[in-house]
């Protein structure tokens, strides 16, 4: 069974794996599976992207398409004044989200939802994805303008995207509707990129 992460409840066969890993001083762990983006590892993509947030992260911060929660729970785990809200479609990966939440002792809430659909009107102050590339350019750039839509004045949109998938023309749709936007880091062929919006 050839799953896309972004099914919403995946064929295949649940085959967990714990995954490890160490962020700005700590220790966590979680359970990864099948049928969820990167089972048994904390992919590349990712871990630029944490790295290259900022240590101030604060107020209502969503991590979008959470998987497993390797966002959503380390930015909850070093910064407990920030309220965390994890979504994804993927029925399975939400479960485990859940799970490794409460397993590192991380508050958040977790919500099915694709892109927005399911926040209402409710604003963040940070979006962080690591966007589903192979879900198609369209779906991808509807994510980005609903985030920019849900941001409040000063919040910032945070992703990566590899170069030899379309770092460059994502950067330049991403200047259309943010006021800022710059690359925070380019390494082993991906970028992680900070869209912001201007203080009203």
């Amino acid at each position: 069974m050839n799953d896309q992460y972004y099914t919403r409840e995946p064929g295949s066969e649940s085959r967990p794996e714990e995954c490890r890993f160490s962020f700005r001083g700590h220790d966590l762990v979680f359970t990864t599976d099948a049928g969820v983006f990167s089972r048994g590892e904390l992919d590349t993509g990712t871990r630029l992207l944490l790295e290259a947030l900022p240590e101030n992260l604060s107020g209502e911060v969503l991590d979008m398409g959470c998987g497993w929660g390797a966002i959503g729970v380390s930015v909850a785990v070093t910064r407990p004044e920030a309220k965390v809200t994890m979504t994804d479609v993927n029925l399975r990966a939400l479960d485990w989200s859940r799970k490794n939440a409460e397993k590192n002792g991380a508050k958040v809430t977790c919500l099915e939802s694709d892109g927005f659909s399911a926040l209402g009107g409710k604003m963040f102050d940070a979006v962080i994805t690591n966007p589903p590339i192979r879900a198609g350019k369209q779906v991808i750039y509807r994510m980005f303008a609903e985030a920019a839509d849900h941001l409040n004045p000063g919040g910032m949109l945070f992703l990566v995207i590899r170069k030899q998938q379309g770092a460059e023309s994502c950067m330049k749709y991403l200047q259309t509707i943010f006021s800022s936007v710059e690359k925070l880091d380019r390494s082993g062929g991906f970028w992680v990129i900070g869209a912001g919006k201007e203080d009203q």
